[in-house]
């Protein structure tokens, strides 16, 4: 049913074509350009225009040729992380590699080939299916920016798909965490460090006394945490004024993630009271949590088109955050699917021609699996 040649022929055209968040034009207008030409209906929001990129997320439609079917969504983004211009694609041991010198970009080229090959079989295979939509995103690597400014009203689907999931294709991914931000800025005291260091309060000092009290990295099973960058001081001689904390926080469980939230914040605010000073603290959310259950409607259509692949499902939870959980938060039931790809945001990415192919697959069985529903 999946035509191998042409898909892998695909991937390694469009990775050679520079995209990065904000930077997507390029690959934005090829997309577009093979959407028509498949027959769907096209346009691109201005997403773009609202975080400053030159490019807005992309929504096609092709309608369906049975009128009683729920629509389906697929998702992909289309930036990808750096290195990942001027990606020179291989091809040995049966799968697709970089030069070793960039990314692949198989993270979310591969998501994005895989549905456009499947709306190739749709037609030459003349299966019957409901509405399909399918959403190409901008900016998921730099914030989920792109499905963050994604105006929910232009996706009509009662579940959305997302191909940007690693493991082999099979894996299905219903759960992820919600994500906090925490940002503190310590307040402490300057002084001249060599004549009359007493007369100061180091930041960095109250700041390291909170992180002692801490706890930190995996809390359980649902729940990590981690501080991610400080910035402080400004020379030897000088106890620091400041010092800037970025941290961040993030569960499947909300009343956890609160708790872990309200923990280090208190800490922080502890170590300024013990040193007599202040900390500046702010908290953000940076996405809302996704947790579908196995029962869920959306969830079960994807168990049973893996198996009508002969796969077997495998479910499993996610510690990451991706465009799935904006859009859930958004009222849109959404699974992340596992599309093969290996060794993701490395120099060593890669994916094996036979999952690209497999995945590809899968999404013709889940259209074909909502046309039975």
């Amino acid at each position: 049913m999946i035509n191998q040649e042409r898909i892998v022929q695909e991937l390694m055209e469009l990775v050679q074509i520079d995209s990065a968040p904000g930077q997507e034009r390029l690959l934005a207008d090829a997309l577009k350009q093979k959407l028509v030409a498949l027959g769907l209906d096209v346009i691109e929001d201005n997403a773009g225009a609202a975080i400053g990129g030159n490019a807005g997320n992309i929504i096609a439609r092709l309608p369906g040729t049975l009128k009683d079917a729920p629509t389906v969504a697929f998702a992909a983004h289309m930036d990808r992380v750096t290195p990942g211009l001027g990606i020179k694609p291989q091809i040995r041991d049966g799968a697709i590699y970089s030069d070793g010198t960039t990314i692949l970009a198989a993270d979310d080229v591969a998501g994005i080939v895989q549905m456009l090959e499947a709306v190739r079989a749709l037609a030459e295979q003349k299966i019957e299916h409901g509405d399909i939509e399918l959403l190409f995103t901008i900016s998921e690597e730099a914030g989920l920016q792109g499905a963050k400014n994604l105006d929910r009203s232009l996706i009509k689907a009662n579940a959305a798909y997302f191909l940007d999931g690693g493991g082999d294709v099979g894996t299905i991914i219903p759960s992820a965490p919600a994500q906090r931000k925490i940002t503190v800025k310590v307040n402490g005291i300057p002084a001249h460090a060599g004549i009359e260091p007493e007369k100061g309060i180091s930041a960095i000092v109250v700041a390291a006394d909170a992180i002692t009290h801490m706890n930190l990295g995996r809390i359980d099973e649902e729940t990590t945490c981690n501080i991610g960058t400080i910035k402080g001081g400004i020379a030897t001689n000088i106890v620091p004024a400041e010092v800037t904390l970025l941290c961040e926080v993030r569960s499947r469980n909300e009343a956890k993630l609160a708790k872990q939230v309200d923990h280090m914040v208190g800490e922080f605010e502890a170590a300024a009271k013990r040193f007599g000073v202040t900390a500046d603290i702010t908290v953000d959310e940076s996405y809302p949590a996704m947790n579908l259950s196995e029962d869920d409607q959306a969830v079960q259509l994807v168990v049973e088109a893996v198996k009508a692949l002969g796969l077997s499902p495998v479910l499993v939870p996610t510690g990451g955050g991706s465009d799935a959980n904006i859009l859930v938060g958004k009222g849109l039931p959404s699974v992340i699917l596992g599309i093969g790809m290996e060794k993701v945001h490395s120099t060593q990415e890669f994916i094996a021609i036979k999952q690209l192919v497999a995945g590809a697959e899968l999404v013709v069985a889940i259209v074909q699996q909502a046309a039975k529903a």
